[in-house]
């Protein structure tokens, strides 16, 4: 009984990979503490072709302890040859109920935030992809020290729709 259902499980986990065609790239960073402010989220990609377009986004894993209707973020994209493009972000997180938004049964919501639309990787090497958070609260100078209620950070490249 025990091989019948590991195998289920293996079978099962095979068809939905093999079922994400777009995915050129898809890896998560986990914060189990809260997002300290000053934490960067780092990742390297190494892209496959430096001809055909892809589509870049931002994965944000949370739970309901996430209080804010709203996330800013700072994302930096560093080129192998030293060119550094750096744009922050503001994404909705929860609707005007105050119910959030994102795929999941359960107490984890998985937002996938656009990014880039088309972005062809011309120059050949590492990239180095960049996220921080920029949260803060009405009223308030400083920052949100430490974000509560994310618990992973993502980044996915994708097949463009159009190839």
């Amino acid at each position: 009984m025990r091989n019948s259902v590991l195998l289920f499980v293996l079978v099962f986990s095979f068809i939905v990979i093999s079922c994400d065609s777009k995915r050129v790239y898809d890896q998560y960073k986990s914060v189990p503490n809260g997002w300290n402010k000053d934490s960067i989220i780092s990742f390297k990609i190494n892209p496959p072709d430096s001809i055909k377009p892809y589509n870049l986004f931002v994965n944000l894993r949370n739970t309901n302890n996430y209080k804010y209707s709203n996330i800013f973020l700072i994302v930096e994209m560093v080129f192998p040859h030293g060119k550094t493009i750096k744009d922050t972000l503001e994404y909705r997180m929860a609707d005007p109920s105050g119910k959030l938004l994102g795929t999941g049964l359960m107490d984890i919501k998985e937002n996938k935030l656009w990014y880039k639309e088309k972005v062809v990787f011309k120059e050949a090497g590492e990239y180095t992809v960049n996220i921080q958070h920029a949260m803060r609260e009405n009223g308030k100078v400083n920052g949100v020290v430490s974000l509560e209620g994310i618990t992973d950070i993502g980044f996915r490249i994708e097949n463009s729709i159009s190839n």
